[in-house]
């Protein structure tokens, strides 16, 4: 199985396709250093297979090539980050009590 993540930046929102078809996405709002994402939304037929996973990775790498700081209101994304905590520097130290990290 292959799969690729892309930023759509138009509809402000990473997009995951598995073997070309749409599995997912990770809708965002972006400000000058700072990307906020408040909604991820993975295919009925391809939960369970890591599939939203892929794709709130890539996201956050994303985030840290780019230096914008987190803000996770979506809950699958602050999940996410509380199982995966190499992501947690990218939420402001400010704002991590907030989300819970």
């Amino acid at each position: 199985m292959s799969d690729g993540v892309t930023d759509n930046r138009e509809l402000e929102r990473y997009e995951i396709s598995v073997d070309g078809d749409p599995a997912g996405f990770a809708q965002y709002r972006i400000r000058p250093g700072l990307i906020a994402f408040i909604h991820t939304e993975v295919d009925p037929s391809f939960e369970g297979t890591g599939v939203g996973s892929r794709l709130a990775k890539a996201a956050l790498e994303d985030a840290r090539e780019r230096g914008l700081a987190v803000l996770p209101f979506c809950p699958f994304i602050n999940a996410f980050i509380e199982r995966h905590r190499e992501f947690a520097e990218l939420v402001p130290e400010a704002d991590r009590e907030r989300f819970g990290l």
